[in-house]
């Protein structure tokens, strides 16, 4: 599978997702988990929503003719799976009363990726004005 398909495959399946997931967090979860953990399974939702939309854009309108252009996607990949999902899963365990540790560092390794993938699309627009 190339990386245009890559994009264009989890860019739709995120935002099909993306969906789904804040439609049950705002209606199955609305009454179990508290404000807070509510707050950051809208924020997991949120950016999960933002990247799909992102990663749809890239696949239509990079050329792909850079091993760039893939790290870009693939740390929009990544990043959107480690940080959206893992913020999912701490909710819902914080939920049922029990916090996957493990969990904890994910996150913030999710949006470093998410961080890395923006950086270099702006490199990317960048070295094509110079």
């Amino acid at each position: 599978m190339g990386t245009i398909f890559m994009a264009q495959l989890m860019g739709a399946l995120y935002g099909f997702l993306a969906v789904i997931i804040g439609a049950f967090g705002a209606h199955a979860l609305k009454k179990k988990l508290t404000p807070e953990l509510l707050q950051s399974f809208e924020t997991g939702v949120k950016y999960q929503m933002y990247h799909a939309i992102v990663l749809l854009v890239l696949g239509f309108n990079l050329s792909f003719d850079k091993p760039l252009d893939s790290w870009i996607v693939n740390c929009f990949i990544f990043g959107t799976l480690l940080f959206s999902f893992s913020i999912y899963a701490l909710c819902l365990g914080a939920a049922k009363g029990n916090k996957p540790r493990f969990l904890g560092p994910v996150t913030p390794l999710g949006g470093l990726l998410l961080v890395v993938g923006w950086a270099l699309l702006l490199y990317s627009f960048v070295s094509n004005l110079i």
